[in-house]
């Protein structure tokens, strides 16, 4: 053993005292170099203090809420004799600091990184992941799990993006209080009334803010556990191997050697619209909850409208629907719609389809609506006023908003970022996922994708490869589908089998009350494997996951009847709807050359 070593705090910037939140080494403890011995945390972000060389700790000098400043003492490392000593560059992060002379430094799958910028990184990480919702928290965890340094660029105060913070769990939850609400509702007609609810909003959105603070919090750890580097603020590209957060305390400068674009989207604003006006609602703001309006206009008739539509008019709010297209839900089929429009128009105020909203003018007693028939229907009235109005038209992808050209990277007149199976966009070193890399726009596919790009940033032989990626409206009751559409099918000129088992024949749909259901499976006619599956009704989303594996496995109609589920359940619809194609079922009378003639199919 040469002389103790004494590893000191680095140059951190411009903080001055920083916590120790983590000790990682003791005395005795064998070490490399680039092994951790402590995290700090600065007001942008936590980082490892590596030892420089080979060798044997010593002493720890600092314990976990001790303050430190650069040049503080941290650790004594008896250096191994043979060691040699690790560059003077090295960062507190361990990766090689630019020098400012253009010296190239190889990636960590072998390619050339690009010359470095002349100021120098306040962090320098093997990946930065832009981006913090499902897809992007998901790929920073894997890239850190293997072994790669990463960071996590979030522009919202908590982790989790806007599927988390403002859109798909807080919107669940009110989902549960509308399907409470309106489950004890309808039990008045089996002779139990539980009388008028009384709805505190206050409350309510406390309990909404407390599911997301969970799960927010959750993520939090997981990161912290991982040695996810966190930084919160508004990330873009400022060269391809350059990442600028602009944050609360300034600009925070990433070097990295990969990036992961995971941005997302925003709610699409309609031009000539009182944007400024609080009354007219994005997903986000109605999510807030401060008062349910008397009347409601819904301009959208697709998920997040209708989801939020099943909200409101749960709460109180008489509800309209406006749908530019002759249908809800465009692109789920029709049969799978029917039970659900059926269901709200009986409850709504009004649902006008094939309409388009030509105007909305602000006035003390609400918001003036101008509607124009688009259909020949002649349906839609010239004006309305309503208290509120929420527009739920679509998203628009990110991609225009990051710098993205700064770093070469494509970006479509849409917004999206192309990227290829390998999630890569057209610089190698830069992968895109989630809803910035293409439709559908959907949390649990931006994950998948987001898994897969880490992989590849990692040396892995990795690519997204979906069979079939399922949607669902959480609406009342709900829609789900996976798979090919029968609608796609016929226009694809795809031949299939097909059975629609009826809610109406199920035990549990009875006695649940809500026989409206269906359960549809498109076979394929040549090779008897399953191609698409649509189910409407409560839990829909929840019984899509079986039809969904059954696409990947390469099921067929006899796989899903023979295999026993139990009873009575809602699951079992997805047996008996294959035994129908299989011409076996016994739970419902189908006349034998119906079923003769679903075999020869």
């Amino acid at each position: 053993m040469a002389e103790p070593l004494t590893v000191t705090v680095p140059d951190i910037g411009d903080f001055g005292d920083v916590p120790v939140i983590e000790v990682l080494v003791a005395p005795g403890d064998r070490v490399d170099v680039e092994t951790p011995l402590v995290t700090l945390e600065s007001d942008k972000a936590t980082m490892d203090v590596p030892s420089p060389h080979a060798g044997t700790v010593e002493s720890v000098m600092v314990a976990v809420g001790d303050m430190v400043s650069e040049g503080a003492p941290l650790v004594t490392v008896a250096v191994d004799a043979a060691a040699t000593p690790a560059d003077a560059s090295q960062t507190a992060g361990g990766a090689p600091a630019s020098d400012g002379g253009g010296t190239d430094t190889p990636d960590v799958q072998g390619r050339t990184a690009e010359p470095s910028q002349a100021r120098s990184a306040d962090i320098e990480a093997d990946v930065v992941v832009l981006g913090a919702g499902p897809g992007g928290y998901t790929a920073a965890f894997r890239a850190a799990d293997l072994g790669l340094r990463t960071v996590l660029v979030e522009r919202y105060p908590t982790l989790g993006g806007v599927c988390l913070n403002v859109g798909c769990i807080p919107s669940k939850a009110l989902l549960h209080t509308a399907t409470v609400i309106d489950g004890a509702d309808e039990m008045v007609a089996h002779g139990i009334e539980f009388g008028p609810p009384s709805i505190d909003l206050a409350k309510l959105a406390g309990w909404k803010n407390k599911v997301v603070g969970r799960l927010t919090r959750g993520l939090a750890g997981l990161a912290k556990q991982r040695k996810v580097q966190v930084v919160h603020g508004n990330g873009a590209f400022s060269s391809p191997h350059r990442l600028s957060v602009a944050g609360s305390d300034g600009i925070t400068e990433i070097e990295f050697r990969h990036a992961i674009i995971a941005a997302g989207s925003q709610a699409i604003e309609i031009p000539g619209f009182p944007n400024d006006d609080p009354r007219l609602m994005d997903s986000t703001g109605a999510l807030v909850l401060d008062e349910v309006p008397g009347r409601l206009l819904v301009i959208g008739g697709g998920i997040i409208g209708l989801e939020m539509a099943t909200v409101y008019a749960a709460l109180g709010s008489r509800v309209t629907v406006v749908e530019l297209m002759d249908g809800l839900i465009p692109g789920c089929d029709r049969d799978l719609v029917k039970p659900l429009e059926q269901r709200i128009r009986a409850r709504y105020e009004s649902i006008l389809l094939s309409t388009r909203v030509t105007g909305i003018s602000p006035e003390d007693t609400g918001l003036r609506v101008s509607f124009e028939s688009t259909g020949g229907n002649g349906d839609a009235p010239a004006e309305e006023t309503f208290d509120r109005v929420l527009v739920a038209v679509g998203r628009r992808p990110n991609g225009d908003r990051i710098g993205a050209g700064n770093a070469g990277v494509h970006v479509d007149e849409h917004g999206f970022i192309p990227a290829d199976r390998q999630q890569r966009t057209n610089v190698d070193h830069i992968f895109a996922i989630g809803d910035i890399a293409g439709s559908p726009m959907l949390a649990h596919k931006a994950t998948h994708e987001g898994k897969v790009a880490a992989e590849v940033c990692a040396g892995h032989k990795a690519s997204f490869d979906a069979l079939a990626i399922p949607s669902v409206a959480y609406t009342d009751p709900e829609v789900a589908w996976t798979g090919l559409t029968e609608t796609a099918a016929r226009e694809q000129g795809v031949e299939f089998d097909k059975a629609a088992f009826p809610w109406a024949a199920s035990g549990r749909a009875l006695g649940i009350g809500r026989s409206e259901g269906l359960t549809k499976v498109l076979f394929d006619k040549e090779t008897g494997r399953l191609l698409g599956a649509g189910i409407v009704g409560p839990h829909a989303g929840d019984l899509i996951a079986e039809a969904t594996l059954a696409i990947e496995m390469g099921a067929d109609a006899r796989d899903i009847g023979l295999t026993i589920h139990p009873h009575p359940t809602l699951s079992e619809t997805i047996n008996f709807a294959a035994e129908m194609v299989e011409g076996t079922i016994t739970d419902l009378y189908v006349p034998r050359r119906k079923q003769e003639t679903a075999r020869k199919k």
